[in-house]
């Protein structure tokens, strides 16, 4: 059972995650990217005490999640409440917020931060926490996969012309870019908590597969669960000027957009300047191929994970 779980603010009359107190822009650093099962975890401390084990997922639109444990261990304090949704648009769900004095990543400390107290998914591993994508909008935050690293720094993405650097989106604190499937283009949320590369059900429809989408698995979300199916497209995927070569996709019931998740984001380094609302994206590679989303983000032995509330709403 998968996961799908997006943490994104709702406007409503509780709190939402507000920007932390970030240092002088002449600072940078950076730090080892752990990359297990596909997600980018690193090393932080709260508060002057850990490392702790935090998902940096680009996929959460708030600043930071962390699990109600290490609330506890630090006896972080109540900093009210927040409503919680996913991309479903169906439910939302409250949680409480925490205050976090200081936050330290790749030697840059974070002031103010407010998090949600929430439950990690067991997809996730052994981790204390997630850092969202709005945590570092103030910095260039690249994601370099193949070398490793978490940088931040101060700075700006020069525009290229759509071939390595593009515009994105981010409505929801969450970065969205288009695709090109053939002569159809698409928006997806460049995700890097979540899994393989995704299109919503109503897409998938008007496409054509080299082989019958499946049952690939089941799956939930904050509000909802579904089925998720799979198969090879006939067609190529473009991103800028890189191609997929008819890639396996997965096939999700419950979201609107498509989703560019962690196993495509491993060929790439990725910087984004949330000022600018740019990313650039380098391969050593221009035509890419993706293979079965590897299923179950857990050690083979690992028990199996819960089945999903029976609150949930169930879609497709």
């Amino acid at each position: 059972m998968r996961n799908f779980a997006r943490l994104i603010p709702t406007l409503v009359a509780f709190p939402i995650l507000v920007a932390a107190t970030l240092p002088a822009q002449e600072l940078a650093g950076s730090a080892p990217l752990e990359i297990i099962h596909g997600k980018p975890f690193v090393k932080v401390t709260i508060n002057g005490q850990g490392p702790f084990r935090f998902v940096l997922d680009t996929g959460t639109g708030g600043e930071a999640i962390v699990s109600p444990q290490l609330a506890d261990q630090l006896n972080l304090p109540s900093a009210g409440q927040i409503q919680l949704g996913d991309p479903s648009g169906v439910g939302t769900r409250k949680v409480p917020l925490v205050q976090v004095q200081s936050l330290q990543v790749a030697g840059i400390e974070f002031t103010g931060v407010k998090a949600a107290r929430h439950v990690l998914s067991e997809a996730d591993g052994t981790c204390q926490g997630l850092l969202g994508f709005p945590l570092f909008r103030n910095y260039l935050l690249t994601l370099d996969y193949p070398r490793q690293r978490m940088t931040l720094a101060p700075g700006a993405v020069a525009p290229d012309g759509e071939r390595s650097v593009m515009s994105f989106r981010s409505p929801d604190g969450i970065p969205i870019v288009p695709l090109r499937i053939g002569g159809l283009q698409i928006e997806a949320l460049i995700d890097s908590g979540g899994g393989g590369l995704s299109l919503p059900e109503s897409l998938a429809a008007r496409l054509k597969f080299s082989t019958v989408p499946a049952i690939f698995e089941n799956a939930h979300s904050l509000a909802t669960r579904f089925q998720v199916k799979a198969g090879q497209l006939a067609a190529d995927i473009h991103l800028g000027s890189y191609t997929f070569a008819k890639p396996f996709v997965e096939i999700n019931p419950a979201f609107p957009l498509a989703n560019f998740g962690s196993c495509p984001m491993q060929n790439f380094a990725f910087t984004f300047d949330q000022r600018n609302h740019l990313v650039r994206m380098e391969s050593g590679k221009t035509i890419l191929h993706l293979a079965a989303t590897p299923t179950g983000a857990r050690l083979q032995n690992s028990p199996s994970e819960k089945d999903a509330e029976s609150a949930l709403v169930p879609v497709g």
